[in-house]
Protein backbone atom coordinates (compact mmCIF):
# COMPACT_ATOMS: atom_id res chain seq x y z
CA UNK A 1 0.00 0.00 0.00
CA UNK A 2 1.18 3.72 -0.49
CA UNK A 3 0.84 6.51 1.65
CA UNK A 4 0.39 9.62 0.26
CA UNK A 5 1.08 12.99 1.94
CA UNK A 6 -0.99 16.05 1.41
CA UNK A 7 1.57 18.29 0.14
CA UNK A 8 3.12 20.76 -1.79
CA UNK A 9 5.94 19.70 -4.03
CA UNK A 10 8.31 22.97 -5.53
CA UNK A 11 9.37 22.19 -8.45
CA UNK A 12 6.12 19.80 -8.79
CA UNK A 13 6.35 16.88 -10.57
CA UNK A 14 4.75 17.65 -13.51
CA UNK A 15 7.40 20.57 -14.17
CA UNK A 16 10.50 18.32 -13.55
CA UNK A 17 8.86 16.00 -16.20
CA UNK A 18 7.90 19.17 -18.57
CA UNK A 19 12.11 20.10 -18.77
CA UNK A 20 13.00 16.69 -18.51
CA UNK A 21 10.96 14.66 -21.11
CA UNK A 22 12.32 16.55 -24.16
CA UNK A 23 16.07 15.42 -23.34
CA UNK A 24 14.79 11.83 -23.91
CA UNK A 25 15.80 10.36 -27.26
CA UNK A 26 12.20 8.73 -27.19
CA UNK A 27 10.28 11.78 -26.76
CA UNK A 28 7.45 12.88 -28.87
CA UNK A 29 5.24 16.15 -27.91
CA UNK A 30 5.48 19.86 -27.60
CA UNK A 31 9.09 21.43 -25.91
CA UNK A 32 8.08 23.97 -23.54
CA UNK A 33 4.49 22.99 -23.59
CA UNK A 34 2.99 22.32 -19.80
CA UNK A 35 3.05 18.42 -19.13
CA UNK A 36 -1.00 16.91 -18.06
CA UNK A 37 -1.45 14.34 -16.60
CA UNK A 38 -3.08 11.70 -18.17
CA UNK A 39 -3.09 8.71 -15.57
CA UNK A 40 -0.95 6.88 -13.02
CA UNK A 41 -0.34 3.86 -10.99
CA UNK A 42 1.85 2.95 -8.08
CA UNK A 43 4.09 0.03 -7.46
CA UNK A 44 5.31 -0.83 -3.34
CA UNK A 45 8.51 -0.99 -2.63
CA UNK A 46 8.54 -4.01 -0.01
CA UNK A 47 11.24 -2.47 2.49
CA UNK A 48 8.50 1.22 2.41
CA UNK A 49 11.68 3.37 1.89
CA UNK A 50 11.22 4.45 -2.28
CA UNK A 51 8.40 6.10 -3.81
CA UNK A 52 7.44 4.24 -6.94
CA UNK A 53 4.86 6.08 -9.48
CA UNK A 54 4.39 5.95 -12.98
CA UNK A 55 3.04 8.72 -14.30
CA UNK A 56 0.98 8.93 -18.00
CA UNK A 57 1.50 12.41 -19.43
CA UNK A 58 1.06 14.30 -22.18
CA UNK A 59 2.78 17.49 -23.70
CA UNK A 60 1.00 19.70 -25.94
CA UNK A 61 -0.52 17.62 -28.78
CA UNK A 62 1.60 14.96 -28.60
CA UNK A 63 1.14 11.31 -27.49
CA UNK A 64 0.82 10.19 -24.59
CA UNK A 65 4.14 9.07 -22.73
CA UNK A 66 4.87 6.70 -19.77
CA UNK A 67 7.18 7.95 -17.25
CA UNK A 68 7.80 5.97 -14.19
CA UNK A 69 9.56 7.92 -11.40
CA UNK A 70 11.05 7.13 -7.85
CA UNK A 71 11.69 9.49 -5.11
CA UNK A 72 14.30 8.72 -2.69
CA UNK A 73 15.22 10.78 0.68
CA UNK A 74 18.41 10.62 -0.46
CA UNK A 75 20.69 10.13 -3.64
CA UNK A 76 20.80 7.17 -5.43
CA UNK A 77 24.83 5.82 -5.21
CA UNK A 78 25.86 5.38 -9.03
CA UNK A 79 22.12 6.52 -10.77
CA UNK A 80 23.36 10.56 -11.57
CA UNK A 81 22.90 9.52 -14.86
CA UNK A 82 18.55 8.66 -14.26
CA UNK A 83 18.21 11.61 -12.07
CA UNK A 84 15.18 13.81 -13.44
CA UNK A 85 15.58 16.44 -10.75
CA UNK A 86 15.05 17.20 -6.84
CA UNK A 87 11.77 18.46 -5.30
CA UNK A 88 11.44 20.22 -2.04
CA UNK A 89 8.30 18.16 -0.42
CA UNK A 90 6.32 20.29 2.52
CA UNK A 91 6.38 16.67 4.50
CA UNK A 92 9.25 15.15 3.97
CA UNK A 93 11.58 17.57 3.15
CA UNK A 94 14.13 17.11 -0.55
CA UNK A 95 13.38 14.37 -2.25
CA UNK A 96 15.79 13.00 -5.05
CA UNK A 97 13.49 11.79 -8.33
CA UNK A 98 14.78 9.63 -10.83
CA UNK A 99 13.69 7.90 -13.99
CA UNK A 100 12.67 5.04 -12.47
CA UNK A 101 14.28 2.29 -15.03
CA UNK A 102 17.96 2.70 -13.33
CA UNK A 103 16.56 2.22 -10.18
CA UNK A 104 16.81 -1.56 -8.70
CA UNK A 105 13.68 -0.90 -6.42
CA UNK A 106 11.82 -0.18 -9.51
CA UNK A 107 13.31 -3.22 -11.74
CA UNK A 108 12.17 -5.71 -8.88
CA UNK A 109 8.99 -3.56 -8.74
CA UNK A 110 8.26 -3.90 -12.40
CA UNK A 111 9.70 -7.25 -12.83
CA UNK A 112 7.13 -8.59 -10.49
CA UNK A 113 4.39 -7.48 -11.71
CA UNK A 114 5.15 -8.43 -15.79
CA UNK A 115 6.90 -12.09 -14.59
CA UNK A 116 4.85 -13.12 -11.24
CA UNK A 117 0.90 -11.25 -11.21
CA UNK A 118 1.95 -8.75 -8.24
CA UNK A 119 -0.53 -5.53 -8.73
CA UNK A 120 -0.84 -2.10 -8.25
CA UNK A 121 -0.62 -0.45 -5.07
CA UNK A 122 -3.21 0.52 -3.28
CA UNK A 123 -2.84 4.58 -2.54
CA UNK A 124 -4.44 6.08 0.36
CA UNK A 125 -3.99 9.02 3.08
CA UNK A 126 -4.37 9.25 6.87
CA UNK A 127 -6.88 11.21 7.83
CA UNK A 128 -7.18 12.20 11.71
CA UNK A 129 -6.18 8.34 12.22
CA UNK A 130 -8.40 7.08 9.41
CA UNK A 131 -7.39 5.10 6.32
CA UNK A 132 -9.12 7.21 3.60
CA UNK A 133 -8.61 5.17 0.37
CA UNK A 134 -8.18 7.06 -3.18
CA UNK A 135 -9.68 5.68 -6.01
CA UNK A 136 -7.21 4.56 -9.02
CA UNK A 137 -7.39 6.55 -11.81
CA UNK A 138 -6.19 3.54 -13.96
CA UNK A 139 -6.67 -0.03 -13.99
CA UNK A 140 -3.52 -1.74 -14.35
CA UNK A 141 -3.34 -6.00 -15.16
CA UNK A 142 -0.21 -7.51 -14.44
CA UNK A 143 1.28 -10.77 -16.26
CA UNK A 144 2.43 -13.71 -15.36
CA UNK A 145 5.18 -16.03 -16.88
CA UNK A 146 7.73 -19.27 -15.95
CA UNK A 147 10.37 -16.86 -15.10
CA UNK A 148 11.21 -15.65 -11.52
CA UNK A 149 11.71 -12.21 -11.12
CA UNK A 150 14.96 -11.41 -9.48
CA UNK A 151 14.77 -8.64 -6.23
CA UNK A 152 16.82 -5.89 -5.31
CA UNK A 153 19.71 -7.07 -8.13
CA UNK A 154 20.62 -3.76 -10.42
CA UNK A 155 20.10 -4.27 -13.80
CA UNK A 156 21.11 -2.82 -17.43
CA UNK A 157 18.97 -0.44 -19.48
CA UNK A 158 18.87 0.72 -22.98
CA UNK A 159 17.27 3.77 -23.20
CA UNK A 160 14.69 4.00 -25.57
CA UNK A 161 10.98 2.98 -26.60
CA UNK A 162 10.58 0.67 -26.03
CA UNK A 163 13.48 1.05 -22.81
CA UNK A 164 15.02 -2.70 -22.19
CA UNK A 165 16.10 -3.61 -18.25
CA UNK A 166 18.25 -6.47 -18.02
CA UNK A 167 16.69 -7.65 -15.03
CA UNK A 168 18.70 -11.47 -13.82
CA UNK A 169 17.54 -14.03 -16.66
CA UNK A 170 14.81 -11.83 -18.08
CA UNK A 171 15.14 -8.60 -20.04
CA UNK A 172 11.62 -6.25 -19.74
CA UNK A 173 10.88 -3.63 -21.95
CA UNK A 174 8.96 -0.45 -20.92
CA UNK A 175 6.56 0.91 -23.73
CA UNK A 176 7.42 4.76 -23.37
CA UNK A 177 4.06 5.32 -25.70
CA UNK A 178 1.80 2.89 -24.69
CA UNK A 179 -0.18 1.24 -27.36
CA UNK A 180 -2.64 -2.08 -28.04
CA UNK A 181 0.03 -4.22 -30.12
CA UNK A 182 3.27 -3.42 -28.38
CA UNK A 183 3.30 -6.66 -27.33
CA UNK A 184 1.81 -10.34 -27.04
CA UNK A 185 1.23 -13.20 -24.49
CA UNK A 186 0.76 -13.85 -20.94
CA UNK A 187 4.43 -11.91 -19.75
CA UNK A 188 2.69 -8.57 -20.01
CA UNK A 189 1.50 -5.23 -18.30
CA UNK A 190 -1.45 -3.74 -19.62
CA UNK A 191 -3.46 -0.68 -18.35
CA UNK A 192 -6.32 1.15 -19.45
CA UNK A 193 -8.00 4.84 -18.08
CA UNK A 194 -10.58 7.44 -18.59
CA UNK A 195 -10.56 8.36 -22.59
CA UNK A 196 -8.46 5.05 -22.85
CA UNK A 197 -11.02 2.21 -22.19
CA UNK A 198 -9.43 -0.41 -24.36
CA UNK A 199 -6.39 -1.64 -23.03
CA UNK A 200 -2.74 -0.77 -23.83
CA UNK A 201 0.47 -2.80 -23.49
CA UNK A 202 2.90 -0.97 -20.82
CA UNK A 203 5.56 -3.33 -19.98
CA UNK A 204 6.13 -6.92 -21.65
CA UNK A 205 8.94 -9.13 -21.25
CA UNK A 206 11.21 -9.94 -23.77
CA UNK A 207 11.61 -13.54 -25.58
CA UNK A 208 13.89 -14.96 -27.66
Amino acid sequence: MALLHRAELRPSKLDLLAAWLPTRPWFTGAAGAEAVRVAGYRFDDPDGEVGIETMLVRMGDGPVLQAPLTYRGAPLAGAEGWLVGTTEHSVLGRRWVYDAVGDPVYQAALAAAVLAGAGQAEEYFEVDGRREVRPPSMTVTPGRSDQAPVLGVPGTVVDGDPTLIRAGAATLALVRRPAADAASGPARLTGAWAGQPEPVVLAYAVTG
